[in-house]
Order: structure tokens, then C-alpha cells, then sequence
């Protein structure tokens, strides 16, 4: 896959003019972006997504203060204009294509903010992800991810709170098709019990970016994979791919992870990386499996919604729990911070997990 400038642009369809992106319902075109100080700390995420079947978008922004996750949802209607890229209080600007993007929250039940993002290196292209159940696709779509500096502030009921210098992040673009919206109400004949293992590691160390992620089938065979080392200040050309392995251990009774060790096979890349988790992000914050913030969910012409929970409170037994993302300290043969993703549904042989 080739990126080019328009890839950071929500207009990815077929030959059709612009408002109509091929025929397939569950199109989407997204905005992602996660932010930590270099210590872990001050965690924020956000999701903006495009729905053009639909004629919707929707973003969320959320953040970790003392123990608790603050988040703001928002949905509008699109009105077949893919390229505004607002969804009532939060807006996107690409002010530099594949390498600088700016983010503004205005004030809306006391959350708002305004930060920029700047890539480390070039964004890399991760695999096109095409998962069928049967004969139905439940996915079909690309993504580049890129890490980067963050440079800004966020407030919460008026108490304002700059970034640390040195706050770091990932973010990420992707577009396609994965189920949004409605769920179909008609199941497939011999339905298989829902199975869907997803890890992903992008890591901030000395020098460069680490990328790892993993799809695999409930026996852990691998269905997309991916290991890339971007260098400070790469090129497209000059980022370099290899082959990882991760194992993990869960936190008991649940799917979160605890621990992780890291084993790279890729030119110019650390070997071998040991993570700890030192806080937890519930992806529910940002429309991810959220009972009523699901992405591409209708809410009406404009609707905003202030949400917020004590993160210790949380049962990892919910649905609407499963996806986590957990900051974790990197050691080894590098050091630095990032983020090991998971999201665990249905049976996974190798770390013995059964049914739903």
C-alpha cells in the first residue's frame, strides 16, 4: 500500500464523487489519537469517525485524572460533507499531511481542550485487515498508525492543565469496513460463538517507534501481524520491517493484560522488551463497545453526553469493559512508554480462555 497526502483525509470510496463511498453500509473513515506524559501519566485518547451511508459522524474525547476517566461524546449529522470534520464541540485540522494535526475541544459540560500532534517519522502502513465469519465480511479495511509529540492543554470544570513537555503519543488513520451502527438483525445458520483476539503495542523508546500487532484465530494462528521499526525522523522508505512475538499474562479474572515481554526480529530494532502496566484506559471512553456510544450509534441532529467513572470500580466481566488500553513502562534493550492494547472476545486457546 502506498500513503500519500490524501490518506489523511476522510475521503477514501470508489470512482464516485465524493459524497458516496462505494455500497457497503458499514463504510467508515476514522480519526484516532492517544497521548502520555513521559512518565505514563495524564493519559488521553480520541476517536473521530465518518459514516457516509449512514450520514453521520461522531468523536469522543477522553482522559484519566486521580483515578477516574472523563469522556465526551458527540454525534451530528454529517449532511453528506465528508471533509468538515467536526462533530458538534470537537474538530480535526490537518494543518501538515502525514505529519502535523491539530485537535480543538470547546467547551462543552467543562471539558475542553486544544492540542497538536507531530509525527516522529513517516507513517507506516499496517497490513489491509479482511476477516470474513462465513460467508459474511465483518471487516475489510486499512490503516496507517504514525507516533508522534503532543503539544497542548485540557481542562476540566475550568481547572486547566498544560501538557508536560515531552508528552508523547500515537495516532492513527484508518478506513474501510468494520460493523458500525445498528447491529443486523439477522444472524448467519450455524452461527459460530463470536471469536475475535486483537493485541497492539505501538511503542515511544530512545531513538524511534516499535509497532507490533497481532489478529488471531481462537488456536492463536495469526490472520494479520505486523513488526515495524521507524527511526527518528524516517522516511517511508527507511522504515523497516521484521517479525515480533509477544507473550502476555491476564490480570486474574479477567481479559485485561498484566505483563508483557516483546521479542523483535527487525533490522535496527531492540530485541527484546520487557512492559508493566502502570494505568488502564477502558476504550468505552471513546465509543469503543459502549452500550449507547457504540460508533455510528444515531443520536439525533447534535447530541453531547459527559460521561464519567472510577476506573478501580470497573468489572472486567462486562462486555462494554473487554477493550482496554494499558500505559505501560518499556525496559530492556530500549527504554520508554507505550501502550499495549487488547480486546479479547470468544475463546482463545493459548492463553485458556473458553466461550464467550
Amino acid at each position: 500500500m502506498v500513503l500519500s497526502r490524501g490518506d489523511d483525509f476522510p475521503i477514501h470510496q470508489t470512482p464516485e464523487p465524493i459524497a458516496f463511498a462505494g455500497t457497503d453500509r458499514n463504510f467508515y473513515d476514522r480519526y484516532f489519537f492517544n497521548g502520555y506524559a513521559p512518565d505514563g501519566s495524564n493519559f488521553f485518547a480520541l476517536a473521530f469517525g465518518v459514516y457516509p451511508h449512514l450520514d453521520l459522524a461522531d468523536a469522543h474525547f477522553s482522559f484519566i485524572r486521580d483515578g477516574k476517566q472523563y469522556a465526551l461524546h458527540a454525534s451530528t449529522h454529517l449532511n453528506m460533507e465528508r471533509i468538515a470534520l467536526r462533530a458538534g464541540p470537537i474538530a480535526i485540522e490537518v494543518i501538515e499531511p502525514l505529519q502535523r494535526l491539530k485537535v480543538t475541544i470547546d467547551e462543552c459540560e467543562g471539558i475542553e481542550g486544544e492540542f497538536t500532534f507531530d509525527g516522529r517519522a513517516f507513517p507506516i502502513a499496517e497490513p489491509r485487515f479482511t476477516h470474513r465469519i462465513g460467508p459474511r465480511a465483518f471487516m475489510d479495511y486499512s490503516r496507517m498508525t504514525q507516533n508522534g509529540h503532543y503539544a497542548g492543554w485540557i481542562a476540566l470544570d475550568g481547572a486547566r492543565q498544560e501538557m508536560i513537555p515531552g508528552t508523547l503519543g500515537t495516532r492513527d488513520r484508518s478506513w474501510g469496513v468494520r460493523p458500525i451502527g445498528a447491529r443486523d438483525p439477522q444472524p448467519m445458520p450455524d452461527n459460530p460463538i463470536p471469536q475475535f483476539f486483537w493485541q497492539w503495542m505501538p511503542l515511544n523508546v530512545e531513538g524511534g517507534s516499535i509497532f507490533f500487532h497481532i489478529n488471531a484465530d481462537n488456536d492463536g494462528a495469526p490472520w494479520n501481524t505486523r513488526a515495524v521499526w521507524a527511526a527518528d525522523g524516517a522516511g517511508e522508505g527507511a522504515l523497516v520491517e521484521g517479525e515480533g512475538k509477544l507473550a502476555c499474562d491476564l490480570i486474574e479474572g479477567s481479559r485485561w493484560p498484566a505483563s508483557a515481554t516483546l521479542d523483535l526480529n527487525v533490522k535496527g530494532a531492540p530485541s527484546s522488551l520487557r512492559l508493566s502496566v502502570r494505568d488502564r484506559f477502558q476504550m468505552k471512553g471513546i465509543g469503543y463497545t459502549h452500550p449507547s456510544w457504540g460508533h455510528g450509534v444515531y443520536q439525533g441532529a447534535l447530541k453531547t453526553e459527559r460521561e464519567e467513572f472510577d476506573l478501580a470500580a470497573v468489572d472486567p466481566a462486562q462486555m462494554e469493559n473487554r477493550h482496554v488500553q494499558m500505559i505501560c513502562a518499556v525496559e530492556g534493550d530500549a527504554i520508554g512508554t507505550g501502550i499495549f492494547e487488547q480486546l479479547i472476545l470468544g475463546p482463545y486457546e493459548p492463553l485458556g480462555l473458553h466461550g464467550i
